[in-house]
């Protein structure tokens, strides 16, 4: 078996590649396979960490029997492609992800998630074929809440996923900005620093505020007020970590938690917005990304930034909280 090495799947050991291509195989299958030479780059032995360049001709010595007990397509189910982009060029697609949608598939739901929608996005488009043999599927960078709405950036291809990744990873270099919708029962300043270390209890699922001596991890949270509706406060909330459910349990535990958040929230306020507004689940929504100045791959968004626009079930919430005062 040949396979030319494309933009897709170059820069990545030779190992994960083979690995990624036999998925079914048994790693000590994969790692005989470079001792006996019957991987070859260039017509050359490698190593596995060789690093693989577009343009790179593999060679795998592998009858098509075992092809195909070791190699099996990823599962492409078939969905409307309907993403709300908000920017794509050849490496990268920013979309506005409505709530209720998941973005990874789960073991409750496989077919209607942002990635397979991505996925079949693709497809129509004639940027992936399901039947070529590859090592990296496209991908969303990171995640987001079931019921969040907002930005998630997805990868097109290997080298874009790892500068998101190193780019998510650094924190310094990339900007993430929140909308939310809070209910004040405690006075907050208009701008500020939320400081509370946060551990996830993996029993319950629920995150609570934690010393770090006791195993808390640091999560850091800036604020702005944008708004005042009387005791309801629009709130711009830039993510300094990333840490799970952080904006939610920050602002509840300096009480101002988010209007119809039903694990953190206050549940009679919530009621409130269920039966008045139709609202189900947390006022939050990753409203912007900001690129900083960066290097490499993705240099060329520095300084650039993408906002996505409220739901419109959201702007009736602020409408309508408006028209009460």
């Amino acid at each position: 078996m040949e396979i030319i090495i494309d933009a897709l799947n170059s820069n990545q050991r030779a190992d994960k590649f083979v690995r990624k291509l036999l998925n079914e195989a048994p790693l000590s299958f994969i790692y005989k396979m470079f001792r006996q030479k019957d991987v070859k780059v260039n017509g050359k032995k490698v190593d596995i960490s060789y690093i693989l360049k577009e343009d790179d001709k593999v060679n795998i010595y592998i009858t098509d029997t075992m092809l195909e007990k070791f190699h099996s397509n990823p599962v492409i189910r078939k969905v409307k492609p309907n993403l709300d982009v908000i920017y794509e060029d050849q490496n990268i697609c920013i979309v506005n992800k409505p709530k209720g949608l998941i973005v990874h598939s789960d073991e409750h739901e496989k077919r209607i998630t942002l990635q397979n929608i991505f996925i079949n996005y693709l497809q129509a488009n004639g940027e992936y074929d399901e039947n070529k043999l590859n090592g990296f599927n496209p991908s969303p960078a990171h995640r987001l809440d079931r019921n969040t709405s907002g930005i998630v950036i997805m990868a097109k291809n290997l080298m874009a996923m790892k500068s998101l990744y190193e780019l998510f990873k650094d924190k310094q270099l990339i900007k993430k900005t929140y909308l939310l919708l809070a209910y004040e029962n405690k006075s907050i300043k208009n701008e500020g620093v939320i400081d509370l270390p946060l551990k996830k209890d993996n029993k319950t699922g629920l995150v609570n505020v934690c010393s770090t001596i006791k195993g808390g991890k640091e999560a850091l949270t800036k604020y702005k007020v944008l708004k005042r509706y009387g005791k309801y406060l629009l709130i711009e909330a830039e993510l300094v970590t990333g840490r799970t459910h952080q904006l939610r349990v920050h602002f509840a535990n300096i009480g101002c938690p988010i209007i119809g958040d039903g694990k953190y929230g206050n549940f009679k306020v919530n009621s409130e917005f269920e039966q008045i507004y139709g609202l189900k689940n947390q006022f939050l929504h990753s409203h912007s990304f900001k690129f900083y100045k960066i290097n490499g791959f993705l240099s060329y968004l520095s300084d650039k930034e993408f906002c996505a626009a409220l739901p419109q079930v959201l702007e009736d919430v602020l409408q309508g909280i408006k028209n009460e005062r």
